[in-house]
């Protein structure tokens, strides 16, 4: 069971973005995209999620062809996060949240939206910001917000086993060091939990350290898909990124800087 794309392909106005990206997100497990900027990777994330068509090729919910799928499907099935969420109106941080959740026109799953919401609003530690105007908050704690939005669109009841699947675009920008960390340890318990996810990361050691697969992406192209003790290779960094690079691996955890 997974979200997975073949051959994809895209083009804006005869300049190529993506080419040829055959990649596969799996339930249970972290799948980290890394590359420079302008290298496709949110292109690609918005093909998978369905926000956006490929040119050529195409993408597969557990076997399904997207093209198949209706929007309203898609919001069960996987939940996204994009970089920039600007919010014109006044909402509180309750409101921004409470847009997460799906009504599936179940009483029982239906009964349990405030427990779901008090619980993700303590897990993404924002409960006492539930009042708040969403625009009078830090750029990390608006941030730390449209997480908990994006989880509560995935909440189910505890025996519940659809397939579920959340992408995020740069989710750790604008967090501090320990909120960063605090992130990544709860998207590890929810693959845990079965959920597959997809991430856009920019720091390394995040993503080599948190990932079950790493993509690295490059003008457009897969530059190189493993796991991450597989692809963690200076000279694979230093032509992506062209910078010089010290690799460290102790006890299987993996610790990269730049020179």
């Amino acid at each position: 069971m997974s979200i997975y794309s073949e051959k994809i392909s895209l083009k804006y106005n005869d300049k190529s973005i993506l080419e040829d990206i055959n990649i596969e997100i799996k339930k249970g497990m972290i799948l980290s995209i890394l590359g420079p900027n302008g290298a496709g990777k949110s292109s690609l994330l918005n093909i998978l999620s369905g926000d956006i068509e490929s040119n050529i090729g195409n993408v597969f919910y557990d076997n399904t062809d997207i093209k198949n799928i209706s929007i309203q499907e898609r919001a069960f099935i996987r939940s996204v996060m994009s970089q920039n969420q600007p919010i014109v109106f006044d909402f509180s941080v309750r409101d921004i949240v409470e847009m997460g959740w799906l009504d599936k026109g179940n009483i029982r799953y239906s009964n349990n939206i405030n427990n779901a919401i008090i619980g993700v609003l303590n897990d993404c530690e924002i409960a006492h910001l539930e009042k708040r105007k969403f625009n009078t908050l830090s750029g990390g704690e608006q941030r730390r917000v449209h997480f908990a939005r994006s989880l509560i669109q995935l909440w189910r009841e505890s025996d519940n086993k659809d397939s579920r699947y959340l992408m995020l675009d740069e989710p750790t920008s604008n967090l501090d060091l320990s909120h960063q960390i605090k992130l990544m340890n709860m998207l590890k318990k929810l693959a845990n939990d079965g959920v597959g996810i997809l991430l856009i990361l920019h720091d390394l050691n995040l993503a080599f350290n948190f990932s079950d697969y790493i993509a690295i992406i490059k003008n457009g192209k897969l530059f190189a898909y493993d796991k991450p003790l597989n692809i963690i290779d200076k000279n694979i960094l230093e032509d992506v990124f062209e910078l010089t690079f010290n690799v460290d691996i102790i006890d299987n955890k993996i610790n990269v800087n730049y020179i």
